[in-house]
Formats: C-alpha cells, structure tokens, sequence
C-alpha cells in the first residue's frame, strides 16, 4: 500500500509541474502582449517576468529531482556518471576469459595427443 501512495505522491507531484509550465506559458504569453502594445506596462512586465523566473527555477529543480529518484529507483544507488566504461571493461574482460579458455583446451589436447603417442 505504502508503494501505491509513494506512486501517487510521485505522480501528483508531476500533475504540479505541468501546472506550473503551463503557468510559465502563461507568464510568456502575457508578457509578449504587453511587449506588442505601444505603450508597455513595465509594472507588469516586471511582475510577469519575475514569475517567469521563478517558475522555471522551480520546475527545473523539481524535475532534476524526479531524475535523480527515478535514476536511484532504476538502478538501486545513486547516479555516478555514465557506465559505459565499465561495461565495455566487463565485456573485454569476459573476451578474455573465453580465448584463455580456448588456448587452455588446445593445450589440453595437445597434452592428451602427447601422453597417447
């Protein structure tokens, strides 16, 4: 139960993210009205461009926070940067082992050819 209302909590809190972009294009839209004008208000560009900033400051921190959760729920820890290094570390490493295991079986044979002559 406790995961469902962790889900919710997870989902409302992107339902206030997109809210908060549509208030952004809200703010942007009101403000190139204002700019088309001849006569600007420039109380109410300041007003609406201050909301303009803090909503995108606000939306970008939370959706960095939602990387971050989905990033540790993906993978069990935090994030470190790109594992792809690693990954190809493993797989050449694995390579190894499999031609080791090739040259150890010719000599095997090699060594039963030899003890049969």
């Amino acid at each position: 139960m406790a995961t469902y209302s962790l889900a919710n909590e997870r989902l409302r809190a992107l339902e206030d993210i997109e809210r908060e972009i549509g208030a952004i294009l809200q703010n942007a839209g009101t403000v190139i009205l204002e700019l088309s004008k001849e006569k600007t208000n420039e109380r109410l560009l300041d007003r609406q461009a201050a909301a303009f900033t803090t909503s995108v400051q606000h939306v970008e921190a939370e959706l960095s926070a939602q990387i971050r959760y989905l990033t540790q729920v993906a993978t069990g820890q935090p994030h470190e940067g790109s594992s792809y290094s690693s990954r190809k570390d493993c797989q050449m490493a694995l390579k190894r082992v499999d031609y080791a295991r090739l040259k150890l079986s010719e000599v095997a044979r090699t060594c039963e050819q030899m003890l049969e002559s």
